[in-house]
Formats: structure tokens, sequence, C-alpha cells
């Protein structure tokens, strides 16, 4: 499907905030069954001439870049402006070796979930699991996915988002572009469930804050107890929020939350927003402004914390480790360091073949699945269940919220028996 037909298909309803094209229920898996688990991520251009159809195909899409002009009018104007940023962003790209990592990334994490979840489910389980990635800009597209997918017989499939905290404009864009190609007939139709979101993941959780342990090595020692912690997540219109109920902004604090309850609220910690484009008021505050704050009342350390993204690409090997980092420095940040992104951490790894084993109905319980992943002495054993089973946490439990917050959702509570501490009662953030 081209940009162009699919912003003549594009209809604005509140399955994109819900997520409801498919059953959260888990599907029924019979002995012999092949499980495709398709990796829905953003992609990226493979090289300097990729650049420019790239950001072509994601300004044309309406459910990440809302345009109010007639559609008839968008792909020339769209056009016009993927050529006249390409050569910019092109040599941005140049700077981070000429192409983005996260095509290649996203592989090696869809080789190392396909291992797990194949591992998980034992040698005599009689059901094999095979992953597939679909980029929603780049290749390979949906369509490349399903292809593989019906030349290797997939008899049932797991929508499983590379974007932990649900939004319309990634997980949302990405499940609408699949469920109309469905509809249209242009992939196979399989059993289908998907997954919505996982921003508690115990699993998940911990592997944030082991980058951040990882990162905080690199501070010198003396200054190390000073770290000022900034999550960056990526922005997104403030209407999104505001009009059309989007979940991300309390998912990503709830994320947030979870990470600093598991460090004991260990460093003073705050959240901002990043890679605003176009003139309409997106989530505050900016990540250039929170470091201005920061910089102003003489905080000279800071680690930034890309908590939206898992996988590397421009917007943290380049917007966050090479422009902000020169902005920090102008406001005076001495110290300034970017953890690295989730990739292929075992934990993180863990985290979605849960995710993606909570939603099937296995023929048998895999063996080891109350396991607590990789022995860490944090990591708590809990039993899984169906995701849309799972209780949410309460609000009242969550002290990380913004200024903003209109309280649309709360996350996923993975282990109904966690403890929820709240920070010191000199380390509580107001709104962050």
């Amino acid at each position: 499907m081209t940009p162009r037909q699919f912003l003549k298909k594009y209809r604005y309803d509140e399955r994109l905030v819900t997520g409801a094209y498919y059953p959260l229920e888990p599907l029924p898996v019979e002995p012999g069954d092949r499980i495709g688990v398709v990796l829905l991520n953003l992609g990226g251009p493979d090289s300097a001439q990729d650049v420019e159809p790239f950001l072509y195909n994601l300004f044309m899409d309406p459910a990440i870049i809302d345009i109010p002009l007639p559609k008839f009018v968008r792909p020339a104007v769209c056009r016009y402006v993927a050529r006249t940023r390409s050569e910019k962003v092109g040599k941005d790209y140049e700077v981070i070796g000429g192409g983005s990592p996260i095509n290649r990334l996203t592989r090696e994490q869809a080789a190392c979930l396909e291992e797990a979840l194949n591992a998980l489910m034992g040698p005599g389980a009689d059901v094999s699991f095979h992953t597939y990635i679909a980029m929603r800009y780049w290749h390979p597209f949906s369509e490349e996915a399903a292809a593989k997918m019906k030349a290797d017989g997939i008899d049932k499939v797991v929508l499983l988002p590379l974007y932990p905290h649900y939004s319309k404009t990634t997980t949302g864009s990405s499940l609408f572009y699949w469920w109309q190609l469905d509809k249209d007939g242009e992939i196979p139709r399989w059993p289908t469930t998907q997954v919505f979101e996982y921003a508690a993941n115990p699993k998940y959780v911990q592997a944030v804050s082991e980058r951040i342990d990882e990162a905080l090595q690199r501070f010198p020692r003396e200054v190390r107890d000073t770290v000022q912690l900034v999550f960056s997540a990526h922005g997104t219109p403030l209407k999104e929020m505001k009009e059309r109920r989007d979940p991300y902004c309390c998912l990503i604090h709830a994320t947030v939350d979870r990470v600093m309850a598991l460090r004991g609220h260990d460093h003073p910690y705050h959240v901002s927003f990043q890679s605003k484009v176009g003139p309409t008021e997106w989530l505050t505050p900016s990540t250039p402004d929170k470091l201005k704050e920061l910089g102003e009342a003489e905080h000279k350390a800071v680690l930034i914390i890309p908590v939206a993204f898992v996988t590397d690409h421009i917007e943290t090997a380049y917007e966050l480790d090479v422009e902000v980092r020169q902005e920090a420095e102008h406001f005076g940040i001495e110290h300034f360091e970017v953890t690295s992104g989730l990739n292929c951490h075992a934990l993180f790894i863990e985290a979605l073949a849960e995710a993606t084993v909570a939603q099937l109905r296995l023929p048998a319980p895999p063996p080891g699945i109350d396991a607590s992943g990789d022995g860490a002495p944090t990591a708590r054993a809990y039993p899984l269940r169906p995701l849309d089973d799972l209780p949410h946490f309460q609000a009242a439990e969550r002290c990380t919220r913004c200024h903003q917050c209109e309280y649309i959702a709360e996350a996923k509570r993975w282990d109904a028996s966690e403890e929820v501490p709240g920070p010191p009662t000199d380390r509580r953030p107001t709104q962050v």
C-alpha cells in the first residue's frame, strides 16, 4: 500500500487510541501450530539515498503528523518537505554511520526473541515461534513481513510493538496499517492477537534501570552522586492527550515511576519530551528546556535516559548524544551522558517473550514460565496471565505525573503482589 493509498483510506476513530483492531484475549494454540510474532517498529533509512523517501513516508502518515490540509494537497507538500529536509537529515545520519542502526538492531532483537521463545517452549512442546519485522516507514514493510509469513506457513499471529507505551502515533499507526492490509485482502487473514502495552513489565523496568547503572559508571566518581536523571521521551502533540485521550503520556510516567521505585529513588529525576515538529503545542517540558532549567540551577551532571526508545536510532545516537549534548554544554552542564538503548538486553528480550506468551493459550504451560529472569535479586517471579486480565496500577499509587496530567491511563500490573513504595519525602516529585 503506497502512502497515498493509505492516506485515502485513513479515517480517525477511537481504535487508534484503544488499539482495538484485533482482540486482546489470548489466541488458542494447537500442537503443531507455527506462531508468527510480528515486531512493529519505526524503521529508518539504510543509506543517504533512502533518507528522502523515508521522510516522505513518515510525513505522509496522518496518524503521526496531523496536517490540516486537504488530502489531495498533502502528497505534494510532504514531497517538498522531505526533499528540502533530506540534505540536512542526511548529514545527521552521516555522523552516526551513514544510515539508521534501527534496522540492524531490530533484526538482532527479532533473532534473540525467536530463540528465547522457542527455548521457553521446550523441545517437546510441538509449537514453534517465528519472528518477523514490520517497519512502518521503511523496509521491511508489513507487506514484506506478511509475504514471508505466508511462505513459512504461519498459523497464528501476535502483533508485538517495540513501543512499550501505547500511542496512536506509534503502535496505533502500525496496527491500523496492518488491519487495513488485512481488510483489503492484501495480506492473508490469520487468527491474530496483539500486545497493547508493557510499560510496567518488571523485567523491562529492570533492564532500563540496569542501563542507568551502566551509564552512571561513565561519570567521574566525585560527581556520580549528584547526577540528575532526565527521562527523555518522544513528544506528541498535546491534542492527542487532551482531545483524543491518548494514554501515551501517562504510560511514560508509569515506567519512570516504576524504574525510580525499583532504584529506591536514588537520584533526583525529571521527565521531558523531545523531537517536536511543527507549530502546534506538544507535551512539555521539552528536553532542551529541562536542561536549561537544570543548568540555571547549577546542576553540573546530567544523565539522559531515552525511555520511550528500546532500539537505538537517530533520535538517540544523534539528537540526544550530539545535538542535545551541545545544548547541555551551552547551559553549563559539564558532565553529560546518554544511556544506550535496550536493544538486545537479556531482560528486555524476556519481557518481550512474556508479553507474547501471555497472549497465547498454549497446549501446555511452557517450562520455567514462572522463572525470575536472569536470577538477579530484584527480578521477582510472577505467573503470566492474559494481558487483558491484568489489573492496573491505581492512580493514587503513581507519584510521577506531568503538570498537564489528564489521569487517562495506568499501566498494567504484571505482579499482583508487587509493593508500590513512594519516594522519600525529600525526593517527592511534584510535577516532573
